[in-house]
């Protein structure tokens, strides 16, 4: 079995030899990467972007009124909004601060 190896690295390294003078354009090598990344741009990165972009809109435009529902679940309105908080009343007399990134949509705009 030991004599399969130096004839195989024997045939390889011909391969090579005759193969390395025929070296293709460096562009033409990068091309699959390039395609690779303009699809992960298109596909993934772009939508999560106008998704962010959307949410921090929503966020910004929050009044007090609204009606909300948290990234936990809670569905309350809006009793207050300050830069970073939102207070929410879940509850007749019940009401909790949470922070703004945690409101997940805006169900319907109160008045």
């Amino acid at each position: 079995m030991d004599f399969l190896f130096p004839a195989t690295a024997f045939a390889m390294g011909a391969q090579g030899g005759a193969g390395s003078g025929a070296q293709g354009n460096p562009i033409v090598s990068l091309l699959p990467l390039i395609l690779m990344f303009v699809i992960f741009y298109v596909l993934l990165i772009r939508p999560q972007q106008k998704r962010q972009k959307e949410h921090k809109a929503m966020l910004e435009a929050l009044q007090r009124g609204d009606e909300v529902v948290t990234s936990g679940g809670i569905h309350a309105r809006v009793t207050g909004v300050t830069d970073e908080t939102v207070t929410l009343e879940i509850a007749p007399n019940v009401k909790i601060k949470v922070s703004k990134p945690a409101i997940a949509t805006v169900k319907k705009r109160g008045g």
